[in-house]
Order: structure tokens, then sequence, then C-alpha cells
């Protein structure tokens, strides 16, 4: 009973044990193997809608980008219901600031008409994003014996030091740049996360419930008091 009660008394584990992310900074993840991540938002394309030429060029291209990869890629896709919130409420100011009465009430019916088609059809929104990886491993310039150091060391690697941080840095950023080149010539536009955009994203796909309702302070603006 007395080892029961004591189990009792263990304070939680923190949800942060269970992450792979070991910190965010500088516009890229840190993940717990001492390897870092880029994430690109980028837009889409309605295949479909291309002539048959086109598609042939898209898929063309598409392959001929593949093959000058060598290292792998990962594309996530998030669908999330679309808030609109700050679309409404901008309105219901254009609304009260009208001085004519009929614009007025024509934008308090289109406002209602918003609301309600949300509540009727639960529409959802997209969005796409390209993980790009830079893990020393894949670096062919270093030597076997570097590479597997770099390896067998991941615990420490996980506090980076600033000259390694910063090389990491750069070899991520060519791969990004390379990434972003090869999207273009697909017709894709895409753009990189910075951190705050970086630490919204994780704070979104983990807290899905909750970000709705309390969306994440610009870390700019936090302040820490000791």
């Amino acid at each position: 009973m007395k080892d029961k009660k004591l189990n009792s008394n263990k304070p939680a584990q923190s949800t942060q044990k269970f992450l792979d992310i070991a910190e965010i900074r500088d516009d890229l993840v840190v993940l717990n193997n001492g390897t870092v991540r880029g994430v690109l938002l980028v837009s889409s394309i309605n295949f479909d809608l291309k002539s048959e030429d086109e598609q042939r060029a898209i898929i063309g291209n598409y392959i001929g980008f593949i093959n000058t990869l060598d290292y792998p890629l990962q594309i996530v896709i998030q669908s999330r219901p679309l808030n609109i919130d700050d679309y409404l409420e901008r309105i219901k100011k254009v609304e009260k600031e009208q001085t004519n009465e009929l614009l007025r009430m024509q934008t308090a019916d289109y406002r209602e008409f918003v609301k309600e088609l949300l509540t009727l059809e639960k529409i959802m929104s997209k969005r796409f994003y390209l993980v790009v990886p830079y893990r020393p491993l894949d670096d062919k310039r270093k030597g076997f014996v570097d590479r597997v150091q770099t390896v067998f060391a991941a615990a420490k690697v996980v506090k980076l030091s600033r000259k390694r941080f910063e090389e990491y840095n750069s070899q991520l950023n060519k791969r990004c740049n390379f990434v972003q080149a090869g999207l273009a010539s697909l017709g894709l536009r895409s753009q990189r996360l910075n951190t705050q955009a970086l630490i919204e994203l994780y704070y979104n796909s983990y807290n899905m419930d909750l970000f709705q309702k309390q969306p994440l302070q610009d870390i700019n603006k936090l302040r820490v008091e000791i």
C-alpha cells in the first residue's frame, strides 16, 4: 500500500519527453537525434484543368526534380476547419462605419449569410507542407569515420555548438533553396516557414482544439518574469 501511495504522488511526465523536437530556432527544427528540418509551405495547382501537353510537362519536370534528390522529402497535407473569425470582425467593423443605411443593412446581411454558411457546411482549408531534412550522415563529402562519429554522438548533438549549428543551418538553407527552385519548375510557389510560423504549425498540430480558442502569442511578445 505504501509503494502505491508513493507512486501516485510522482509528478506526471512532461509532454515534451514524448516529442521528437528538441528546439525550434533560427527558422529550423532541431530533433532529439541531432538532425535538423526546414519546412516549406507550398501552393497547389489544379492538375485536371491543365491541357494534356501541360500535364505531360508537369509530370516530366516532377520526374526530373525527384531524380536530382539524394535525400528524402516528407509531404504533409493538413486539413483544418476554416476559421474566418478575423474576417467576420472586419466585416462587422465596416458595418459599424457605414453611413449609408442601405449599405449597412446589406453588409449585416452578408455577415449573417457567411456565418450561417459555415454553420450549415463544414468548410475545410488545406495546406501543403514539404519537410526538408539535413543530417550529417547524408553529407557524402564527409569521411566515413566522421559520419559514424556524428551518428553515435547524437545525444550530444542536441545541444549544438554555435559552429556546428551554423554549419547545419547553412547546409539546410542550400537544400531548401534547391527544393524551392525545383518546385518553381512545376509551377508551384513556396515559402519557407520562419521560427514563429514553425512554432504555430506544431502548436496547431498538437493542440487542434485549443488552437481555435487560444491562438499562440507572437514569440517576440513573450516575456519571462524572473
